[in-house]
Order: C-alpha cells, then sequence, then structure tokens
C-alpha cells in the first residue's frame, strides 16, 4: 500500500497542546480509535512546527488513512509531518510519567535549535544537581563543547543521549567508555520511547523508558547499572612521537595513584627517558601488561609506533609495544646508562689508501701465515686483515640485526681489535664501504646499524655515496632525510636477520635538501685499485704478467676453500646473488690454480679473467674464497 498521507502526527486539545498522536494508519484501527476517542479534537500545534490550524482525520480503505488540515484554515509551512516529528513530545511525556511514576521532582524541557521545536529534550533534577539531554538534532563536536558548557553551568553532571550514532557517539563512546542511547517504536496511536547503553563491541541492551529508574547518578536500566558498577577504562587520546627517544627504568618511584592512563591489558612504570634531542624528564610508561620489566641498569630505545597519552587536564604519559636495549657503549652517550671504562688502544694505523694499494710481499707473506694459523687454530693471536676484519665486522653487525640492536663504532671496534681502534673518519669511511659491498640492490645498509650519540654516524653519508647512492652528496648527517633513512634501514636489517626473518619495509634513499626525490642508481660499489696495478690512460692494466707467486701448501689451501664454497653453493642453489658471486670467485681461483702451477704457461693474449688472477695472490684469494664461503652461510641462515 502507497503512503499518500499529508500529516501523520498532531496535538490533541487546541493548538498550544504538548499531547502529542500518531492516526492510526489501517481503516480498522482507526474506526476503533474513533469509538474509543469520540471527543478527540487534533490540532497542527506549534510544538510541531505546525501553523495551529485545526485537523481532520480522514479514514480510507484504498490508502493509509492520515490528517488533514480543515479547509480556510491558515498557509501552513510546517517541514515535518511523518511519525518521527512528534518524537520531541513523546519522550517529554515519558519523562513526566517517569518522574511521577517514581514520586520526583523535575523540569521537563523541548528546545528548538535552529531546524524546528524539536531539536532536544532536557529534564532537570535539581535535587541530584543533574541534567538529561535527549539530542534529536544533528550536532557537531564545537556544538558539543559549547551546548555542554552551557548545559553544566548551574548543574554537576550532564548524562548526553544520542537518537543516531555518528562521529560525536563514538567520542562519547572513547571518552566514557560506554554512551547512552535512545530509540522510539510505533504502537498504535504512541511512539514508546526505549533507553539503550552501548559499550565497546558488544551489541546494545534496550530497556522500555517507563521501566526505568531516576537517581542521583542519572538515568538507570540494568545495562547502565553493570556498566556504572564496574565501568570500562576509556581509551585516551595519542599522538605518533617522532624522533625516537631512549629511557633507562625506575622501578622504585611509584606510579602515581588512579591514574587515568591505566587501563585493561597494560602496565604503568616511571622511567627517565630522554627524547632525540631534548634533555631528560621523568614520565609515566605504559607497557603491554606482560612484558616482563628488565634491570634498571640497563637504557633501552623505542624503535616505532610510540605515542604520547594525553587527557583534557593536562595529564600525559608515554605509551611504548616494544622496545630495545643498547650496549654499553651506546648507553654511555645518551647519559643514561654509567660510561664503560676505555680499552686501551693501538696506535694509529696507516692511511686507508696505503693500507689498501701498498701491500708489500712481507704483508702479503704474513697474511698467508695468519691465514695458515687460523686454520690450524694454534699459534699467537694477531691482528686481523683488511678482509678478515671486514667479514667479522658482517658477522657482528648481522648478529647484532638479528637482536634487534644498534653499535655505537667503538663497540664494534673493540671486537675487531687492534688496528681498528683508529678514530681516523677516512679509515672508517673506508672500512664500512667494504663492510657493505658489494650493495645489492633490496639489501639493507649494514653501516645503518652503527650510530653515535644516539643517532646515525656523521659521515654516513659518505659512505653512502661512496657505495654509489646518489643524491646524499652534501646532505648533513644530522638532517631528516638521513635520520628518517637510517631509522627505517635499520628496522629494514632486523626485518631482514630476524630468525625467522620478516617481510622488509620499503625505504627509498635520502632526499636532497629541498625535499625532491634523489635520482636512483643502481649501488655500486666503489672503484678500488689493488696493489700491483698502474693507471695507463684510464684502464687498469698490471704492472707485469707473471705466473703467481705461491707455495704448494698455499695452493692446496685454495683448492679445499674452492671445494667449501662449492658444497655451500650446491646446498643454497643458483637462485641467490650471492651464488652468482660465489661462482665468479670460484672460476678466478680456479683460473688462478692453473697459472700458479708450477710449468703453467702464460697465454701472451691473457683473457680478462685471466689478467684478474695474475694480479691476485694466494692470500687475498683465500680471503676471497672465505668471504664467499660466509656470505653463502648467512644467506642459507636467512632462508633454507
Amino acid at each position: 500500500m502507497l503512503d499518500h498521507r499529508l500529516v501523520q502526527t498532531a496535538v490533541i486539545g487546541n493548538a498550544r497542546s504538548d499531547h502529542p498522536v500518531i492516526l492510526p494508519m489501517a481503516a480498522s484501527e482507526l474506526e476503533v480509535w474513533r469509538k474509543r476517542h469520540p471527543n478527540y479534537t487534533y490540532w497542527c500545534g506549534y510544538e510541531l512546527g505546525g501553523c495551529g490550524g485545526r485537523l481532520m482525520d480522514r479514514l480510507y480503505h484504498d490508502k493509509v488513512c492520515h490528517f488533514a488540515h480543515v479547509a480556510g484554515g491558515p498557509t501552513c509551512g510546517r517541514a515535518a509531518t511523518g511519525e518521527s516529528s512528534a518524537d520531541h513530545l513523546f519522550i517529554k511525556r515519558g519523562l513526566r510519567n517517569l518522574l511521577n511514576k517514581h514520586g520526583q521532582r523535575g523540569d521537563v524541557r523541548t528546545h528548538d535549535l535552529g531546524s524546528g521545536p524539536g531539536g532536544a529534550v532536557d529534564l532537570h533534577l535539581p535535587a541530584s544537581r543533574r541534567r538529561l539531554r535527549f539530542q534529536l538534532a544533528p550536532l557537531d563536536y564545537q556544538g558539543w563543547r559549547h551546548a555542554g558548557a552551557t548545559l553544566g553551568a548551574d548543574i554537576d553532571d550532564v548524562d548526553w543521549l544520542f537518537g543516531t550514532e555518528g562521529p560525536l557517539t563514538k567520542e562519547v563512546l572513547a571518552r566514557n567508555g560506554y554512551s547512552l542511547r535512545f530509540r522510539l517504536e510505533t504502537d498504535g496511536g504512541e511512539r514508546r520511547v526505549h533507553i539503550g547503553a552501548q559499550t565497546r563491541n558488544e551489541p546494545t541492551d534496550w530497556t522500555p523508558l517507563d521501566e526505568c529508574e531516576l537517581r542521583s547518578e542519572g538515568l538507570w536500566t540494568p545495562a547502565v547499572e553493570k556498566i556504572r558498577t564496574s565501568p570500562p577504562r576509556p581509551q585516551p587520546a595519542g599522538f605518533p612521537l617522532a624522533g625516537g627517544l631512549v629511557f633507562a627504568f625506575d622501578h622504585e618511584a611509584p606510579v602515581p595513584d588512579g591514574s587515568p592512563f591505566s587501563t585493561d591489558g597494560r602496565r604503568l612504570v616511571m622511567a627517565d627517558v630522554k627524547p632525540i634531542g631534548s634533555p631528560v624528564i621523568r614520565a609515566v610508561l605504559s607497557l603491554p601488561a606482560d612484558t616482563g620489566l628488565p634491570s634498571a641498569r640497563h637504557v633501552f630505545r623505542a624503535p616505532d609506533h610510540s605515542r604520547l597519552l594525553v587527557r583534557e587536564d593536562g595529564g600525559w604519559a608515554i605509551r611504548l609495544d616494544r622496545y630495545l636495549r643498547l650496549n654499553a657503549m651506546e648507553a654511555a652517550q645518551t647519559g643514561l646508562g654509567r660510561i664503560p671504562p676505555e680499552p686501551q688502544k693501538a696506535p694509529l694505523p696507516a692511511p686507508v689508501s696505503q693500507a689498501r694499494t701498498a701491500v708489500t710481499k712481507s704483508a702479503k707473506a704474513q697474511a698467508s701465515k695468519a691465514v695458515d694459523r687460523s686454520r690450524k687454530g694454534n699459534g699467537p693471536e694477531t691482528p686481523l686483515s683488511w678482509g678478515k676484519a671486514v667479514v667479522r665486522a658482517r658477522e657482528i653487525l648481522t648478529d647484532s640485526a638479528a637482536h634487534g640492536r644498534t653499535l655505537h663504532w667503538s663497540a664494534l671496534a673493540s671486537q675487531l681489535g687492534n688496528p681498528y681502534w683508529a678514530r681516523s673518519e677516512s679509515f672508517r669511511i673506508g672500512f664500512l664501504v667494504d663492510v657493505d659491498s658489494p650493495l645489492r640492490e633490496g639489501e639493507p645498509v649494514l653501516s645503518a646499524l652503527l650510530g653515535e650519540e644516539g643517532g646515525a654516524l656523521p659521515y654516513l653519508p659518505a659512505v653512502l655515496e661512496r657505495l654509489g647512492m646518489d643524491g646524499v652528496a652534501g646532505i648533513s648527517a644530522g638532517s631528516p632525510a638521513v635520520r628518517g633513512w637510517t631509522e627505517r634501514e635499520r628496522e629494514r636489517a632486523f626485518a631482514a636477520h630476524s630468525k625467522p626473518p620478516r617481510v622488509m619495509p620499503s625505504c627509498p634513499e635520502p632526499r636532497q635538501a629541498d625535499d625532491t626525490p634523489a635520482p636512483t642508481k643502481k649501488p655500486k660499489r666503489a672503484p678500488v685499485v689493488p696493489s700491483g696495478r698502474t693507471r695507463q690512460g684510464g684502464r687498469n692494466e698490471p704492472t707485469s704478467l707473471q705466473a703467481p707467486n705461491s707455495t704448494a701448501g698455499q695452493r692446496r689451501k685454495v683448492r679445499e676453500e674452492i671445494d667449501r664454497v662449492q658444497r655451500k653453493m650446491f646446498v643454497l642453489g643458483s637462485g641467490f646473488p650471492a651464488s652468482k658471486q660465489a661462482h665468479q670467485t670460484v672460476h678466478r681461483a680456479r683460473v688462478w690454480l692453473e697459472l700458479a702451477t708450477p710449468g703453467g704457461a702464460i697465454p701472451s693474449n691473457p683473457s680478462k679473467v685471466q689478467r684478474r688472477a695474475l694480479r691476485v695472490s694466494a692470500p687475498d684469494l683465500l680471503v676471497e674464497l672465505n668471504l664467499a664461503a660466509t656470505e653463502l652461510a648467512a644467506v642459507k641462515a636467512r632462508f633454507l
């Protein structure tokens, strides 16, 4: 049946009445209604936003029944005529009946909030200094705050009840842990009011208004009583913290009683907190309840997802879901940890260029003996060669990333031993370039795990530039671009080397100072001229084409290393970049063996691989093979 009614609601008695009625829709129901109420007169009342004119009920058998204005009455501009247009009057009448039922004193009023007289209904309870606001008209946050201040001027508290769900009901739910709702259901010529209590992730529990109670705490239903007996704790507002922070626990300091930041599933502790670039402050930390608190002697770093929790009364706390422990050197740099004793330092080594390009024959012989002693496991401890130190540094940084930790340069150097206590910046740059070379696309930069004063290395941009990253020249290590890139790259390293490995987040290269994207470029290893080469016409040429100088023991060890690398390649397969690099190293080592074997002829026009093999000494070749085996083992541990 189509709804062709003109007016569905009216008031009874006169134009200024607030006694609402809904005309029954079916003809049989209207006939019963007329017999039951023969003396009723109906009006387009002012409380409905109507014209005040007389209405007549119209009975139809082929369409729904409705009210119609009596001919000759005033022109009516009433906006709402449906069955919900009198909801404010039904709420008003229901609250009056509730007051009379419980013998309480109160004042019930309707309000025009700009869209008609049915914008809101207020119940004022002077005995309990409380007010109930039934909000029917739409309301935004600013209007709600203003209305709350106005309503609470002469009372202690306001209970808000909303008819529809929207952003404002979610705001109240987040603040209080619950919200009160109302709805009306048609029952003959009446609209029955129901009160609901809504909590998070729970269905709304509805109770008829005439079954509710008015107490000093406000409107009570069975559901409201259950909620207010053990109210859920609201979630405080929070803002993400950028830049990171370090902190140390203080287990002896008590947490303030009744802290508003105490919520289910969380625990509060006191700590000394140092945001990056700020002084140390005493703060409340909100941690997962199942977190075991470590010793207060350690210093920790919040890697990500930390939030500043705030309340309107000025209270605040810091929410952390995870944190990482700093080593002793990093903790000392923050000022929150003890300063470790300074280890004895060896004299500074020779400049990097000399150490890498001017390897004498005696140095090669010493490196060969060091390799022999390391294979046999005896003999006095000797300083690591450059190649072995590079391999060892990779192992240390990979292990640190697997445990979610960063390192200070001094901590790395102390594990490498002499002569890597050098403080020369050029020494560190050259060393770290070799640690991350060859830098393959998609792999994290291990040098990002090293830092000073809680931040990145001051010469990290120089390392990245040498590794082949464009757009980093001239950028300061303290710039937001480098700081943000370092944090993301550390997280990528933690994900790549964790056991089992996690999916690494993407990390673009650092941006220019003007915040425009730097041009991308495939990472490449910085070119280094090894010993025994000279520059001629822009090309590297060997000083002579002589058979490699080697002993039978060295050749035997090269064969053993080739077999070891090939076994690891067979287990890992050929689908990894490390396998391709190892294959090239093994091929060059086989060519070297052919040329180094007594009686081997040097070709008059050697190939590129033969030229490279002629330039490599036995100790250097053993280091390269050992490096290939180490990289294959690391890939196997991460992916197999």
